[in-house]
């Protein structure tokens, strides 16, 4: 059985209320729920939260939500597989198992039905531990620099001279989701293994969202790939 679990935590304090907050005319939330439902690869579709207003919400668009987070996981200082270990570990305790687990964040409108089940097909037909989304750095971290008292210098001066399409493409975290394959998370612990594979996904479709800056951004290319019927 696989599980879709969006982890929505009521107490954001940089954007109030970030989790239902209206993105392009709808709660952000509903898109993650959405995406989750749209795969149809997942048995239950569950919301995991603290908040009241949150679990309507996510109620209304169909989404379980069939107990309510604990305050240890509540806290600034939870993490995400505590999360993640509180719901496997609840459903068990109602006689429920699962083979693999997706966490969904409520602030992800760029993910939709068929990069998820790619995903879990990804983690289903391969021996990984888990699978996540991945988008190339814009600019080649190979050619970063340091500041320190005003003076510039390179990290890595020898590759300085190096041509952008001459040094190696390195990916990061799309802040998206994980696909995890339930009793390997449960001895690991973690989202990200020396075993984790990835899919790629373009950097227009993809945006951390961690301020009012952000959120408009994120709305932009929204919007944008909307009217070019990408999304």
């Amino acid at each position: 059985m696989n599980i879709a679990i969006i982890t929505a935590r009521g107490g954001s304090k940089r954007i109030p209320h970030k989790n239902i907050k209206n993105f392009c005319g709808r709660p952000i939330i509903e898109y993650s729920i959405e995406a989750a439902k749209e795969a149809g690869i997942f048995d239950i579709v569950m919301v995991s939260t603290d908040d009241k207003m949150i679990a309507e919400i996510s109620t209304n668009a169909g989404a379980e939500v069939p107990f309510m987070r604990s305050m240890g996981t509540s806290n600034d200082y939870a993490t995400t597989a505590d999360v993640i270990k509180e719901v496997l570990e609840t459903y068990k305790g109602m006689g429920t198992n699962f083979d693999n687990v997706c966490c969904i964040y409520p602030t992800a409108p760029f993910v939709n039905g068929e990069k998820l089940k790619k995903a879990v097909l990804l983690l289903q037909e391969s021996d990984f531990d888990s699978v996540m989304p991945v988008t190339a750095f814009s600019f080649p971290p190979l050619r970063g620099m340091e500041l320190k008292n005003n003076k510039l210098r390179y990290k890595w001066p020898e590759h300085a001279m190096k041509r952008s399409q001459d040094l190696e493409t390195i990916y990061h975290d799309c802040g998206q989701f994980y696909v995890l394959n339930v009793d390997k998370f449960l001895k690991s612990g973690k989202l990200v293994t020396d075993n984790t594979g990835g899919i790629i996904v373009s950097e227009m479709e993809v945006q951390d969202i961690d301020n009012e800056m952000d959120w408009e951004m994120a709305e932009l290319k929204y919007k944008m790939l909307r009217e070019k019927g990408r999304i």
